[in-house]
């Protein structure tokens, strides 16, 4: 998943607009963007897309995932008894505090799919694992908690709010030392659980440059995606994120030398040699523009 998109869960327009953008999944948000007194609503009207849409995935529509509200408060439980049996791909679980949360979550999706009639771990998570402070002192515990962990995600909006800070970015626009910090060790988790990096949101939707120039750093340091609060963010955020021409070409490359050479360890390529991380990075190169190709088809 390059893109994934936040779309308020009480607004049925909102959603179609979403749906449409081009995102590879829509995130339809029942926590911080409705009010309490629209939760119930807005798990009604997620359930009607979610009936309406679900069987679009795979044929060229978003991935729908619904954030829930966080396992420290009592609105979890009636979110995903309302919004499972309408077979989203999966939640997104925001504050986790540790992997004893979505072991907690995974147990009770278990009991609902049953219920439902769904096939037992067909519901994925994606976990938010930095915006409650004491995760980050947890963050060993996310691997192996649950077989149905598709990504880790981080946020500095609401870690920084738990910090008391006044800002979480300097003058410059880049993140100060906490949310560096929150930021590496989301991505070093996400590949020790081999599961998808999701980087956070770029919150001046009008900013382009500024998003552009971010999610291309992530790209560079190993993440898989980006989140995004606006349409107008998912094509900067999916070019970022989709291996360019020059990229493929290379990968492709250094696979034909390797070919060349079977059953070598180290082979030589423009002067450079080249080993098995390299290989595998080629590989992971390719399948992530045919994974882009077909998203776009």
């Amino acid at each position: 998943m390059r893109s994934l998109l936040f779309t308020p869960g009480d607004v049925p327009h909102k959603l179609e607009k979403a749906y449409g953008a081009g995102a590879d999944a829509l995130l339809i948000d029942l926590e911080d963007s409705v009010a309490p007194e629209r939760k119930e609503a807005a798990r009604a009207i997620a359930a009607e897309f979610l009936a309406a849409h679900c069987e679009g995935w795979g044929k060229g529509a978003p991935a729908l995932y619904v954030r829930i509200n966080g396992l420290d408060t009592p609105e979890w439980e009636t979110d995903v008894e309302r919004v499972v049996p309408g077979r989203p791909a999966g939640l997104l679980v925001p504050k986790t505090r540790g992997g004893g949360d979505l072991a907690t979550l995974d147990a009770a999706l278990g009991r609902i799919e049953a219920r439902s009639g769904l096939s037992l771990g067909q519901t994925r998570l994606l976990a938010l694992v930095t915006e409650a402070p004491v995760s980050l002192l947890r963050m060993e515990s996310y691997v192996g908690a649950s077989r149905r962990l598709a990504g880790l995600a981080w946020g500095g909006e609401d870690l920084s709010l738990a910090l008391g800070a006044r800002a979480n970015r300097g003058e410059d626009g880049t993140y100060t030392s906490p949310y560096v910090l929150a930021r590496d060790l989301c991505l070093i988790t996400a590949a020790a659980c081999e599961v998808e990096a999701i980087d956070a949101v770029f919150v001046d939707y009008r900013d382009m440059e500024g998003l552009a120039e971010e999610a291309e750093a992530a790209a560079r340091d190993g993440f898989d995606g980006k989140m995004a609060i606006h349409p107008a963010q998912v094509p900067i955020i999916n070019a970022a994120f989709t291996p360019g021409e020059e990229d493929i070409a290379r990968a492709k490359a250094i696979l034909a030398a390797f070919e060349k050479a079977p059953g070598a360890a180290v082979v030589g390529l423009d002067g450079v040699m080249l080993d098995r991380p390299h290989l595998l990075r080629a590989r992971r190169t390719l399948e992530k523009a045919r994974l882009a190709a077909n998203a776009s088809s």
